[in-house]
């Protein structure tokens, strides 16, 4: 699309923000309108993704169980926006915010500045979650990552690698759920089918909280059975 088309098509969508002599009442009203237009679309794809979904996030949630049960580690990785989802992932985890569940270890592969650019810088984008997962990476662990294409390389790369070592492995994706979906390395791939790369995020987030939930509900219940 090249910049004029760009320009044609944001002043299709909010006219009043290009109008030489804008009217700040109809201005206000428009923006009021955005909102409840937006608020209501995320409301609606959250409301599919979870009906949808539900079956795949129980799964999910008994395949991060297994990996506390086995003394096993969390990992997680993501790029920009998805990085702070697998930051937010990450701190749930370890510092669980309701009293009484215990703080399970999770990693953050994003977390590590100085690993990050070294690689990037010395081998390739592409391999900094591969590289950290040869360093920390056992068959008792878990990855999971998050991609609103789903089509992230160094994502994939990293999926690859985790296969090698026997970890479980998930992931949270947009659109069609793009390589993580096809490429048959994510155990339990999690797809919120729309385009829109806020909606998706919202879900995510959405979808991450409830897993620890959940998580914890079987670690407890594991506990309960063996006492």
């Amino acid at each position: 699309m090249s910049d004029f088309d760009n320009n044609q098509h944001l002043t299709d969508l909010y006219p009043f923000l290009h109008k030489k002599d804008k009217d700040p009442v109809k201005e206000h009203q428009a923006l009021l309108e955005s909102v409840k237009q937006k608020s209501n679309e995320s409301i609606l794809i959250k409301q599919q993704f979870f009906a949808e979904n539900a079956e795949a996030l129980v799964a999910a949630a008994h395949a991060i169980a297994s990996v506390y049960m086995n003394n096993g580690r969390m990992l997680a990785m993501g790029n920009g926006g998805s990085s702070c989802d697998a930051a937010h992932f990450s701190v749930e985890f370890q510092h669980p915010v309701t009293a009484g569940r215990p703080a399970l270890p999770a990693i953050n592969l994003l977390a590590d500045t100085a690993m990050n650019s070294a690689v990037a810088n010395d081998v390739g984008f592409q391999h900094i979650f591969v590289r950290q997962l040869c360093a920390h990476g056992r068959k008792e662990d878990g990855l999971i990552g998050f991609s609103t294409s789903g089509n992230s390389h160094n994502l994939m790369q990293a999926y690859i690698k985790a296969k090698e070592l026997g970890l479980i492995t998930l992931g949270l994706a947009g659109g069609d759920g793009g390589d993580m979906k096809s490429s048959g390395l994510v155990d339990y791939c999690l797809v919120v089918a729309s385009d829109s790369i806020h909606r998706v995020q919202e879900v995510h987030v959405a979808c991450y909280h409830i897993l620890w939930d959940l998580t914890h509900t079987l670690l407890a219940d594991s506990r309960g059975q063996v006492s």
